[in-house]
């Protein structure tokens, strides 16, 4: 029979037996994807399959007939073990964890300061939690995945809330000369791990935002349980849309900025109608505090705003409750990465009615770059996120001090130390990230509790030798891999079986294996390493102390020179001299990363400093016990220390780009030469050909040194690199204090609200006026020595202001100097802040205000005094962006 092509199509679900009905919710529910037993489970019930399926459990079942069904439900052994994960997964969603018990319950449970808490809304563009769900493209969506599965470990009430890409993130393929090519694979949403919100009447509950022209756009929601985590994907392929509507999630980051806009749109706006349609359909509470995950879902202030102003509050009481409730986290290191759209654009959008409450122009007005260098005509996603959000954070110490530099700009008057842009820094989900092979060992040796709860300093009791087999056990693992993904590329490049002979022998267990694998943005130099490249060939072919290289990456299908440099890295990988030592992967995923950061001994990461937010890779692989090679940037930054690991010297970011990477290669290869391999090969092994090096000389074959270094690694940043550690901190430090400033907003019909929107207003009509007419100091002597007191009165204007509306400092510090050593005037460093007391009314508005100073310091010392809004209300001083400097 000829082809019949269907006239319709439909997918068909698996129906289970009684006694093993419990696998579906174990499919569906995504922990699987990092409880190990969950995955034994599935992989036992056909391992071929298992491995056939890409490890997917809902398409394992969904290949199994029903004689096969039958089959497994009549093994007692598959029912038992069934009945016990499902039991597991029960009390796992079920029992009160870090949230309940030691957060509440140490602060007085409902009846303390945290009251029974409401869901936590965290909005991203992308999630990486599972390979099966491919919604994700890189860094961000894996850190919020992660996030979300530590959030489940530990009992905090979120709710993600995203997009669904009808074909995700492309698929990374290399033509025969090296070129990245793209595929779109369409995903079929009834395959996936996901649940279709749908009314009482069984229809598909759609969210509805207009379009101009007359135009609706409509989005079913879909739900996957992410532990105890909702998390909910937004999907503009429905019936009720043109085909234009539908396509609006068609691919992660696809499209031109029209399409752009409208997913931001849908994912911050239709997302806040989504998690209200969730609360309806399900019962629970709406959220009490609403994070974004970098600037897309921006709009989700937007659309809170307007459902109080449609309720009846002004646009100041509301922006105020709003703002108080919202976290905003920026990812971006540079101002190049941050979404910016044509102001007239975004004009049009909302001329269409998308909050009709909302004055456009205070919507205009929250992403427009009206400071000193910004560009007119351009709606700004992360100062609008900035603006709409009380409380901001980067994603590392280093990044938020980049930040505050980016971003001062909004706070013109304000030292860019003293811009509110917190840091947090990333972590990573360690039962998703340690390989099973060393959690399984770990759990062997220290017990369940020290490995979930990170407790890794046991490491230093296990036996160097039972190490440096377990290493290489992850190597080896590696490096069977990494030839089954060769030998696929290669024939999807075109080459036949009998050229591919070579990649049988691809890669040495015993040889020091190093990674490089992220996405290829310019800024992250994949091709440094290829600076010498007759350098480094010395190197990977050296006959005693080689080293191999493993490395991955995507570039953005339209970043041509990232595809360039792809292009270069796989010419040089190609050649038959050392093809067997360097090879590059494509298509890097999570399943790739979850057998590649474990085997690598070195994880390599050279970004232009500060150009790298946080960088996560190292930290995975670091939990695995291998060691960083780095430049200072990111959490590298903060967290190297000497011992676990390297750091790779930056040159002046005064030099030309091509400088600096001059400069910094020679310092990679100078490392690579002098201190890896030396220690890396420190002994000769029974395996190992070359003579014992003088850093390690050893008689039992084994690299101590190295090994040490393994050790400490793994005591001293498992925890700190933890993801539980982030969710943490995110709860303490803004969480519970955004969910506590909401509530005292929103009380007695926002009352609050209404009384600082009101005095808001009013500080900021009034504060033009203010003057600091003259500062006074008494009780300097001629020869100030350290010490000294001195009093400081400062005569201040408040024009229509009271005392109260204001705080005014006396700053002071060192004065610093030019090269010459000629003081610069009016230039301190390294300040503190007095807060001076209104000592007298001087009528017509004119106030006194004094304090006592004690000068701690010597040098060159100097104080300056300014006047700042003050309120109880206010997250940090430097929150309305005003100040009056003297002088």
């Amino acid at each position: 029979m000829g082809r019949v092509k269907a006239i319709r199509r439909f997918t068909v679900r698996t129906h289970l037996p009684e006694s093993i009905a419990g696998l579906s919710r174990l499919a569906t529910n995504l922990r699987w994807s990092w409880h190990p037993q969950t995955k034994e489970l599935f992989r036992d019930l056909d391992p071929q399959a298992w491995s056939e399926s890409n490890q997917d459990p809902v398409a394992l079942l969904g290949s199994f007939d029903r004689h096969r069904l039958s089959e497994l439900a009549a093994d007692a052994s598959i029912v038992a073990r069934v009945q016990d994960a499902t039991a597991d997964l029960d009390r796992y969603l079920t029992e009160d964890r870090w949230f309940q018990q030691d957060f509440i319950g140490a602060s007085g449970g409902p009846g303390g300061d945290i009251p029974t808490p409401r869901p936590i809304a965290y909005f991203s563009p992308e999630f990486g939690i599972t390979a099966v769900l491919p919604q994700y493209s890189g860094g961000l969506g894996i850190l919020a995945g992660d996030h979300l599965k530590s959030a489940s470990d530990l009992g905090v009430p979120i709710i993600g809330v995203g997009l669904l890409y009808q074909s995700g993130y492309f698929k990374q393929s290399l033509s025969r000369d090296a070129w990245q090519m793209e595929t779109y694979p369409v995903l079929d949403p009834d395959n996936l791990p996901l649940t279709l919100l749908k009314e009482e009447d069984g229809a598909a509950a759609l969210v509805r935002l207009p379009l101009p022209s007359g135009r609706t756009l409509h989005a079913q929601v879909w739900r996957a349980d992410v532990g105890r985590v909702p998390l909910l994907l937004l999907d503009s392929n429905v019936p009720a849309n043109d085909d234009t509507a539908r396509s609006i999630t068609d691919r992660l980051y696809g499209g031109g900025g029209d399409q752009r806009l409208q997913q931001e749109l849908l994912l911050g706006m239709g997302g806040v109608k989504a998690l209200r349609l969730y609360a309806r359909l399900t019962g629970t509470e709406v959220p009490s505090v609403y994070h974004t995950n970098e600037g897309h879902a921006g709009f989700q202030g937007i659309e809170r705003i307007e459902e109080l102003m449609s309720a009846g509050l002004d646009w100041e009481t509301a922006l105020t409750s709003v703002r108080a409730s919202t976290v905003f986290t920026t990812h971006t290191p540079v101002p190049a990465g941050i979404d910016r759209f044509d102001r007239a654009l975004v004009e049009q959008f909302f001329r269409a009615g998308l909050a009709p409450s909302v004055p456009l122009e205070h919507v205009l007005a929250l992403g427009a770059e009206d400071f000193e260098g910004g560009t007119p005509g351009v709606h700004n996603m992360a100062v609008m996120g900035l603006r709409l959000g009380q409380r901001a954070n980067g994603v590392a110490q280093l990044h938020g001090e980049v930040s505050r530099e980016m971003f001062k700009g909004l706070w013109p008057g304000f030292d860019a130390d003293e811009v509110p842009i917190g840091s947090i820094t990333n972590g990573v989900h360690a039962p998703t990230w340690v390989s099973d092979t060393v959690s399984a060992r770990a759990i062997e040796l220290f017990g369940t509790s020290a490995v979930s709860g990170h407790d890794w300093q046991r490491v230093f009791d296990v036996p160097d030798a039972e190490l440096w087999e377990l290493r290489r056990t992850l190597r080896r693992a590696l490096i069977a891999d990494v030839r089954s993904r060769l030998r696929s590329s290669w024939r999807k490049r075109g080459a036949s079986e009998a050229e591919l002979a070579w990649t049988d022998s691809v890669l040495d267990e015993n040889v020091m294996t190093i990674g490089f694998a992220r996405r290829v943005p310019t800024y992250k130099r994949l091709t440094l390493m290829l600076r010498d490249p007759e350098r480094l060939k010395r190197l990977l072919t050296d006959p005693e102390h080689p080293i191999q290289l493993v490395v991955a990456g995507k570039s953005h299908p339209a970043d041509e020179q990232g595809k360039l440099m792809i292009q270069q890295m796989v010419r040089f990988t190609d050649d038959p001299e050392v093809r067997h030592r360097i090879v590059f992967l494509p298509n890097y995923d999570i399943q790739m990363a979850s057998t590649l950061m474990p085997g690598c001994d070195v994880w390599l990461n050279n970004p232009l400093r500060p150009l790298e937010a946080c960088g996560t890779s190292g930290m995975k692989v670091a939990m695995n016990g291998g060691l960083n090679l780095s430049v200072l940037d990111g959490w590298w930054d903060e967290m190297y220390d000497g011992e676990n690991g390297w750091a790779i010297p930056s040159a002046s970011s005064a030099a030309s780009t091509e400088e600096r990477d001059d400069v910094e290669a020679a310092a990679l290869y100078g490392l690579l030469e002098n201190e890896l391999v030396p220690r890396f090969y420190g002994a000769e092994t029974s395996d190992q050909a070359g003579a014992a090096g003088p850093s390690d000389a050893s008689t039992d074959g084994l690299p101590h040194q190295w090994l040490a270094m393994v050790k400490h690694t793994m005591a001293t940043l498992g925890p700190a690199t933890s993801a539980d550690r982030m969710v943490q901190d995110y709860v303490q430090e803004l969480y519970l204090p955004a969910g506590r400033a909401g509530r005292v907003m929103d009380a007695d019909d926002y009352a609050r609200a209404r009384e600082l929107a009101s005095w808001k207003t009013r500080v900021r009509a009034g504060f033009g006026s203010v003057i600091v007419e003259h500062v006074d100091s008494l009780g300097v002597s001629e020869e100030p020595q350290v010490g000294d007191e001195m009093q400081v009165s400062a005569y201040i204007s408040l024009g229509q202001l009271s005392p109260e509306d204001v705080r005014v400092e006396a700053v002071y510090g060192r004065v610093t100097t030019k090269p010459s050593g000629v003081l610069e005037e009016d230039t301190l460093a390294d300040t503190d802040a007095l807060e001076l007391t209104p000592a007298q009314d001087l009528g017509d508005g004119r106030w006194q205000f004094t304090g006592s100073l004690v000068i701690d310091r010597s040098g060159a010392f100097g104080y300056s005094v300014r006047v700042l809004p003050q309120h109880e209300l206010l997250a940090s001083m430097a929150e309305m962006a005003l100040v009056v400097n003297a002088g």
